[in-house]
């Protein structure tokens, strides 16, 4: 363990205690998770591991430690707590990091005292959780480090797992990122295949969303070049997302909007450009690569 304290205190917690940490508010309620983790430990048919049942008696007892094998943001921690509370209703659990702390390597995040063949049984599911989660938070992290100091906030996108989606926006919110729109029916964005059924058309595009959308919807509008970028600001898009551009077209396009909408660098963007694009003085920076290729965080169960 290091030897800083942890930036949260510890605390224990109860059976089932609805889940209220010091950072973002988790999307799940009680029942969802129960119901989420239940079926995952269902799915590992976890309430019948035979190599567990074989070896540990039921009446031992053991300690563990969930563990950080590097640096990085935790996120998770509910659903690894529901996996192991679903296995041992009397399991002690004493929470070390929350959802949103940044961790060093050999950190507890977690203490467990319960039935050995609970935890045994439990790890794997629980792992899987946290370190999914735990990766997109720490990738998310090291994005929003690379921007600091300049005006740009990194997002994310709908490039999420089916299912999944609360719960890594989630992880990217743990992680220092901000949310782009949670659906198709949140906000308006007008992409390229849009525009070619209107012939290209991007005045006309944003009328008939205005005549359609809710009053007060956002529209934001994909342009590749400054003077789409120019129509798309004249015709009144409260953004305008700049597609795969070159950095000096992006300045030329954060020039058009300046003090009339929300700029937003799209395509491509990797933690060795993102410093580069943030200097164009765009607004916001989407990155896909925060939910759909984060890897995963190394995390382990070691008992004492």
């Amino acid at each position: 363990m290091t030897d800083h304290e942890p930036p949260h205190p510890p605390r224990r917690i109860t059976p089932f205690e609805p889940p209220q940490f010091g950072g973002p508010r988790f999307p799940l309620d009680e029942a969802a998770i129960i119901s989420l983790v239940r079926g995952a430990l269902e799915e590992d048919a976890a309430f019948e591991d035979i190599t567990t049942l074989a070896t540990v008696l039921p009446t031992r007892r053991a300690r563990a430690r969930l563990v950080t094998r590097e640096p990085g943001v935790i996120s998770g921690v509910p659903l690894a707590l529901a996996a192991f509370r679903l296995l041992d209703e009397r399991i002690e659990i004493r929470v070390d990091a929350e959802d949103g702390t940044a961790a060093e390597r050999d950190e507890t995040v977690l203490f467990l005292s319960g039935h050995a063949r609970g935890l045994l049984a439990a790890e794997r599911t629980a792992l899987n959780f946290m370190q999914h989660l735990s990766g997109i938070a720490s990738l998310t992290h090291r994005f929003v480090e690379a921007v600091r100091g300049t005006r740009a906030v990194v997002v994310d996108t709908r490039k999420t797992l089916p299912g999944w989606r609360r719960l890594e926006k989630y992880a990217v919110r743990c992680g220092g990122g901000v949310n782009h729109r949670s659906d198709l029916a949140s906000a308006v964005l007008i992409k390229d295949n849009h525009l070619a059924a209107v012939d290209g058309d991007v005045t006309l595009a944003i009328r008939r969303v205005r005549d359609y959308a809710p009053r007060g919807t956002p529209v934001q509008v994909e342009v590749e070049t400054p003077e789409q970028a120019r129509t798309a600001v004249n015709a009144g898009a409260e953004s305008i997302l700049l597609d795969n551009m070159s950095n000096d077209v992006m300045r030329e396009c954060v020039a058009i909007a300046r003090g009339r909408c929300i700029t937003e660098a799209s395509g491509g963007v990797r933690l060795e450009t993102v410093r580069a694009i943030a200097e164009t003085g765009v607004d916001r920076i989407s990155v896909g690569a925060l939910t759909h290729s984060a890897p995963a965080f190394n995390l382990a169960l070691d008992f004492e």
